[in-house]
């Protein structure tokens, strides 16, 4: 049984007042990166005028003094892991992985699943990450999209796929059964609440899965307009096992199997050298840096640089709450811009990069560059408020971007605006009772910690 009623889809411009946000200091991200003083009319979810707006809608929010953001795109998450915080600190991923975050995957009941993605959902929202591509465990996906539609985030998901011998017993699954529910998930979401929600096949990690499941894979992501989000490079042991097994690099074996191009979606690539980097700018795939993550469990730093500089995609993301804690956009872009400079220098990775990882980048990842990651007319609304009064961001007239990317953090999100619905107003969540949340992730959280042993 559903831990909550299925709420009905709707069109994604569904009874939505018309919204202006007026008189902020607007960062469009478009091609041109203007910054200008003015007005954003939203309206059926979509962005209406971006400058001096004359028409005043019933609901207008004064934005003096306060920045207005795209909103802010994460493109590796893990909402089925948030109740897991605090439970796999100080570990290396593999023993993180099979010591902790397998037995705590599988202990996991479609009621944990749905309080743990609007528990992670509701971080995400808070702190101005307005979508998101999260890779779910084997089992009660529908129930994180279940979560994800309540609370109004825009989400790409999918059911984690493991079906390999080398897979943890108590997650793996064979391969038609896995494949097909993945299937049925897809036929069901992709293009649910209007578009808002969409599926994504995910594979965990190319040791963790065998040849035809990829290929099946691939082939469904070509069939259904999905796309496929797994982990790559991410450890030297990770690179051993699948050289060992496939006779290939990482990236070439994915390749190889149909998981590149615009489509594909690979976290982490720490671990990629010259030629793997001009493979991954060739097919356009989409690489997501994960610094918090990489530093935490000691994986590395990844060559985003060399990478942006080759020509790959490349996007943002905090991974999961177990290896990082937070889910804090705002923490990922400073840490991908200050890790890189000790290695290629000051100039390295500049704050106008960082802030495109995490709006563009990440758009291009969700295969959405066209719908979100700037404040365009024709543009899905998604939007942040940001208040940078406080000393730490302060003195005013220093430069913008610099201030939102190496200054701003989460707690400075007043508004937030997905779909052009308001989904945070003056920092309180509107879609979702926060202290009903916190009580249910506690207490899920409580029954997981007891299922394992820790």
């Amino acid at each position: 049984m559903s831990p909550t009623p299925t709420p009905t889809p709707t069109p994604a411009s569904r009874a939505v007042k018309p919204l202006l946000l007026r008189g902020g200091r607007v960062v469009t991200m478009d091609e041109t990166r203007r910054v200008l003083d003015g007005d954003v009319l939203v309206e059926a979810g979509r962005i209406k005028a971006v400058g001096r707006v004359s028409k005043r809608p019933p609901t207008v929010l004064d934005c003096t003094g306060l920045i207005i953001l795209p909103g802010l795109i994460q493109a590796h998450i893990h909402l089925c892991q948030t109740l897991f915080r605090g439970l796999a600190d100080d570990l290396a991923l593999e023993a993180w992985l099979a010591k902790r975050i397998w037995p705590l995957e599988a202990a996991h009941t479609e009621e944990s699943i749905y309080w743990s993605a609007m528990l992670g959902a509701a971080e995400l929202l808070l702190g101005g990450t307005t979508a998101i591509l999260d890779m779910e465990t084997v089992r009660y996906t529908g129930a994180a999209f279940e979560a994800l539609e309540t609370i109004g985030m825009r989400a790409t998901a999918g059911k984690c796929l493991m079906d390999a011998p080398s897979a943890p017993a108590s997650l793996r699954e064979p391969t038609d059964r896995a494949l097909r529910e993945s299937a049925d998930l897809c036929a069901q979401w992709h293009g649910a609440a209007g578009g808002r929600l969409r599926y994504s096949f995910a594979p965990r990690f190319a040791p963790s899965c065998t040849g035809p499941l990829l290929r099946a894979v691939s082939d469904l992501a070509e069939r259904t307009g999905a796309g496929i989000h797994t982990h790559a490079a991410e450890t030297p042991l990770e690179l051993q096992m699948v050289k060992r097994a496939t006779g290939h690099d990482e990236v070439a074996y994915l390749d190889s199997v149909g998981i590149s191009g615009p489509r594909a979606t690979l976290a982490h690539c720490v671990w990629v050298d010259k030629e793997a980097i001009r493979r991954l700018a060739r097919q356009g795939t989409n690489v997501v840096h994960c610094p918090s993550s990489n530093l935490k469990l000691g994986s590395g730093v990844a060559p985003i640089p060399e990478m942006l500089a080759a020509g790959c995609r490349v996007g943002i993301g905090a991974d999961g709450a177990p290896c990082n804690n937070r889910l804090d956009a705002f923490t990922e872009m400073r840490l991908a811009a200050l890790i890189q400079k000790p290695r290629l220098g000051p100039e390295a990775l500049p704050a106008a990069q960082a802030l495109e990882l995490a709006t563009l980048g990440g758009a291009r990842a969700l295969g959405l560059e066209s719908e979100i990651g700037s404040i365009e007319v024709g543009k899905r609304a998604d939007l942040v408020v940001l208040d940078l009064d406080g000393p730490h961001a302060q003195p005013a007239a220093a430069e913008l971007v610099s201030r939102i990317v190496y200054s701003a953090r989460a707690a400075d999100v007043r508004h937030v605006v997905v779909d052009g619905r308001l989904v945070v107003r003056d920092g309180a969540l509107k879609t979702a009772d926060l202290g009903e949340i916190c009580r249910a992730a506690n207490a899920q959280s409580r029954r997981l910690r007891r299922a394992v042993g820790c």
